[in-house]
């Protein structure tokens, strides 16, 4: 597991090295000419940005791959943590860390609307959910419980084996307090 630092969060807020970042999350390893085709870029621009979130720790070389012409880029086979509230003091980082958590949600948003617009066949429609339950009385222990509860469900499934009728699933939680 690595935790993210000041530092490392300054290099990965930025909705460019998100988005490149998220496509090769989603859709496996990459080469900066494949990405700039994706996300309409130039290959230089996409070049510099793998490199520094390389630099950064979030994405490293395949060296399974490729030429010495052609550089592949892969994630680390490692989970990556962020706890916002090691930043609170740190009116620099705070703006790098407003930058990634209003990214994220609004990618959050995007897949949402993104499997609406699809047309799943009535049997996927069934299986999805969208849901919210709105009235939970937590402390912050109990809520960090519940978080850890779910995470402890999902790494039950993460890696199972694939059926053929499978499609590729993403969980989506968001878990925070409303003031009333």
């Amino acid at each position: 597991m690595r935790r993210i630092d000041a530092r490392s969060l300054r290099g990965l807020a930025h909705p460019l090295r998100m988005r490149i970042l998220e496509a090769i999350e989603l859709d496996g390893p990459a080469t900066s000419s494949t990405l700039a085709a994706r996300l309409g870029e130039n290959t230089g621009t996409i070049s510099w940005h793998l490199r520094l979130l390389a630099e950064h720790g979030y994405l490293e070389e395949d060296p399974e791959r490729g030429t010495k012409r052609e550089r592949w880029w892969r994630l680390p086979d490692r989970q990556t943590v962020l706890d916002p509230s090691e930043f609170l003091d740190d009116t620099e980082t705070r703006r790098a860390l407003d930058v990634y958590l209003r990214d994220l949600v609004e990618r959050y948003y995007d897949r949402v609307r993104t499997y609406i617009d699809e047309d799943w066949p009535g049997e996927w429609q069934h299986a999805a959910g969208l849901s919210d339950w709105r009235d939970l009385h937590l402390t912050p222990e109990q809520l960090h419980n519940l978080n850890e509860e779910i995470a402890g469900v999902i790494d039950r499934y993460t890696g199972a084996d694939a059926a053929d009728s499978s499609e590729r699933v993403i969980v989506q939680l968001q878990s925070f307090p409303r003031r009333s």
